[in-house]
C-alpha cells in the first residue's frame, strides 16, 4: 500500500534530539560561542577607554594651590550673595529651597577659607 504523507525526518544524526525541536539542527560550537559573549557580556566588568577631559575650560596646570583656593573661594561668596539676592525675590517654599542651596554654597566657602588658613604661603620673589 502507498503513504500519502510523507515520514519524518531520519534523527539518526543526533542522538536523543526531538524532530519537533527547533535546537537540534544548530552547531553546538554556534551556541557554545554565543552563550561565552553573553556570559562576557554581563560578567565580565566593562573597561571603558582613558577618559580625555575636554580642553574647552580648562584651569592652568602650573597654578598654585593658594590661589586656586582664593579664586574658589571667591567664587563661593559671589554665588552665595546671588542665591541670597535672589531667594529674597521668591515665595515661600521656593526661597526654603534656595536659601538651603545658599547655606550649602556657604559652608562650601567656609571650608576654603579654612583651607587657605592652613596652607603655608608660598615665598614672594
Amino acid at each position: 500500500m502507498f503513504k500519502v504523507t510523507p515520514n519524518p525526518p531520519e534523527t539518526d544524526a543526533i542522538p536523543n534530539s526531538d524532530p519537533a525541536s527547533p535546537y537540534c539542527a544548530l552547531d553546538p560550537t554556534k551556541l557554545n560561542d554565543t552563550a561565552e559573549r553573553a556570559l562576557d557580556h554581563y560578567l565580565k566588568p566593562h573597561v571603558s577607554p582613558q577618559r580625555t577631559p575636554s580642553t574647552m575650560f580648562v584651569v592652568a596646570p602650573n597654578t598654585d594651590t593658594e590661589s586656586l583656593l582664593a579664586h574658589a573661594c571667591e567664587s563661593m561668596a559671589s554665588a552665595s550673595i546671588m542665591l541670597s539676592d535672589f531667594a529674597g525675590l521668591l515665595e515661600k517654599p521656593y526661597r526654603n529651597t534656595l536659601l538651603g542651596i545658599q547655606q550649602v554654597v556657604m559652608l562650601g566657602e567656609l571650608a576654603v577659607n579654612r583651607a587657605l588658613d592652613n596652607l603655608e604661603p608660598l615665598p614672594r620673589n
